[in-house]
């Protein structure tokens, strides 16, 4: 009998709505950001996913992934984002699920250990901003927005960033599901993929 799982595809990261942390109360403006450079803060952010598994609501999580982000300020055109994400350190709860998700039918990590989204650059949307860039997953690249909201905090006489999330990924877009796994009636298509990160402010 198939085992009931689904493959989360990533945004790379990226990709993630928010849980923020409450902001400080003398905090400059994203638009203040000209040129800042940051990298992230891994122990202060998480990279999720949701998705739908035999008719139920499930979620998992990437615990290590890497993000620099170049935020120009008030135009944001010109900005960049990275993320590397660590597939194969995927973690759903479940050990046998995660193995499964791990292997050559889904993600096939040891061939493609890493999924990346590469954005060169940050447009200005009523709500935030969105990163218009190239999502790669098992080998496949295809072009992907993923939409945030940026802040910046004065924290410890230092300044950081507080990043945030939302999009929608189709695994099949990205091959994530061979043989009976192109099936999606017990592991769904479309995953959320969600994050909430903090930025260091650092040199390029």
């Amino acid at each position: 009998m198939r085992k009931s799982i689904l493959c989360p595809a990533i945004a790379a990261a990226l990709l993630a709505a928010a849980a923020w942390a409450a902001p400080p109360a003398a905090a400059p403006s994203a638009a203040a950001a000209a040129g800042r450079h940051y990298t992230l803060d891994a122990a202060k952010s998480s990279l999720q996913f949701a998705f739908l598994q035999a008719g139920a609501q499930n979620t998992g999580r990437f615990p290590r992934f890497t993000a620099a982000l170049d935020f120009p300020g008030a135009d944001p055109a010109g900005g960049k984002l990275d993320v590397t994400v660590d597939v194969a350190a995927l973690d759903t709860g479940d050990k046998d699920r995660d193995d499964t998700l791990k292997s050559d039918d889904l993600f096939a990590v040891t061939k493609y250990p890493q999924a990346t989204f590469r954005a060169a650059q940050i447009v200005k949307t009523a709500s935030g901003y969105e990163a218009d860039g190239k999502l790669t997953i098992r080998g496949v690249t295809r072009e992907a927005k993923v939409p945030f909201t940026f802040r910046e905090a004065a924290e410890g006489g230092t300044t950081v960033g507080y990043m945030a999330g939302k999009t929608l990924v189709r695994r099949l877009d990205y091959g994530v599901g061979q043989g009976d796994w192109k099936a999606t009636d017990q592991a769904g298509n479309e995953v959320t993929v969600s994050f909430t990160l903090r930025l260091m402010r650092a040199a390029r």
